[in-house]
């Protein structure tokens, strides 16, 4: 006798340039989530959007959305701003919320969003698909096992460009709308990978800059990280870099471990170099035993969902784990404005960066000023 399971029902709110990642991730869970209506505040693009992938309900108002689908599922892909509200009031509604990164934009707005979890019995997820891949698993397992000896060093570094065009749309390189730059918008998922591999921080000295496009956020960071387990690490994040490289690297006391990517990757993106001289192929061997390849994407990490719905169980990018990625950011954010080495634990209610990521801290600059007040 088999049981049949449950069927999800999902909306989708935000139908711009990564919602068809959802559909795809949707359509991976192979029936067990069924995308029953999207909404956008633009009446046209969400028609357009509707149409195209076949969704038969469209709004362009949350809230009445959520009062007449009642989902199971609300797959959050608006402007960030947006997304705490947002995974709130769906949660409020009966909904788990997966969410686009970044989940918020503070830890006093991450709070918020607990507190719903606790008086819903919902969670809320970011959307951190790097995590998620068939080969992460492999490394974290090897690294658990102890076959790779304690991590000691780390390089995590998130080398993108994104030029004019990209900072003309109105929500983007403003604190409030886009909620930071780089460190923020893209080195999220490399960092929250990294983090995912190396373990709980401890402490982080930072620096940012603004030095060459016409935005209020950071263009640039660098950051030097201590972990608990004693290891240590330096983070890069730019929008100023012409070859794009997202490149993470791993020392441990018996082999370096790297992965060079941009937006994806593979086991053949990983690479394993032994410590010298590499006379014992035993460490080769085991990591060259990869499981079936399943990649790191936002249908990989809705399927684990799927199955933390059926356990009713908290998913992997909520809560704490969550959590440590925004902290570990709005401590690069406080010691680059402020000089400080910032520790983890210590941005608490009261703490200007604990309601806002940038602490109201960051240097004031006018539309068409030169970066860093120069020329």
């Amino acid at each position: 006798m088999t049981s049949t399971k449950k069927t999800y029902r999902a909306v989708l709110v935000g139908t711009g340039a990564i919602g068809d990642a959802h559909v795809r991730a949707v359509e991976a869970t192979q029936g067990r989530v069924t995308l029953v209506a999207a909404v956008d505040i633009d009446a046209q693009r969400v028609g357009d959007f509707a149409r195209k992938h076949g969704i038969p309900g469209q709004y362009t108002d949350f809230t009445a959305m959520l009062a007449k689908e009642k989902p199971d599922i609300a797959l959050i892909a608006t402007p960030p701003a947006q997304h705490m509200p947002m995974s709130v009031a769906a949660m409020e509604a009966g909904a788990w919320v997966l969410c686009e990164k970044p989940l918020c934009g503070s830890l006093a707005e991450f709070d918020l969003i607990s507190a719903a979890e606790q008086r819903t019995g919902r969670y809320t997820a970011c959307i951190f698909q790097m995590r998620f891949g068939s080969s992460t698993a492999h490394l974290k397992r090897l690294a658990e096992n102890g076959q790779l000896g304690r991590p000691l060093v780390g390089v995590c570094n998130t080398l993108w460009y994104r030029d004019v065009a990209y900072y003309a749309v109105p929500w983007r390189g403003r604190w409030e709308t886009e909620l930071g730059g780089p460190t923020m918008g893209l080195g999220i998922h490399a960092m929250d990978h990294f983090l995912h591999l190396m373990g709980d921080w401890r402490s982080v000295r930072a620096a940012a800059g603004t030095l060459d496009r016409a935005i209020e956020v950071e263009d640039v960071s660098m950051a030097i990280v201590t972990f608990a387990n004693g290891a240590m690490g330096s983070i890069v994040n730019s929008a100023l870099s012409p070859r794009q490289e997202t490149y993470v690297r791993l020392d441990y006391q018996k082999a370096t471990v790297e992965l060079t990517h941009l937006y994806g990757y593979t086991r053949d993106n990983w690479k394993l170099t032994p410590v010298p001289p590499a006379q014992d192929d035993g460490l080769l061997q085991v990591w060259q035993s990869f499981p079936p390849e399943v990649g790191a994407t936002h249908g990989t990490q809705l399927n684990a969902m799927v199955a933390d719905m059926d356990a009713q169980r908290r998913p992997l990018t909520s809560g704490n784990e969550s959590r440590q990625t925004l902290e570990l950011l709005t401590a690069i954010y406080k010691s680059a404005f402020t000089g400080e080495i910032v520790t983890r634990g210590s941005i608490q209610p009261g703490d200007p960066f604990y309601n806002a990521l940038h602490g109201h801290c960051a240097p004031k600059r006018t539309k068409g000023q030169p970066p860093n007040g120069q020329g």
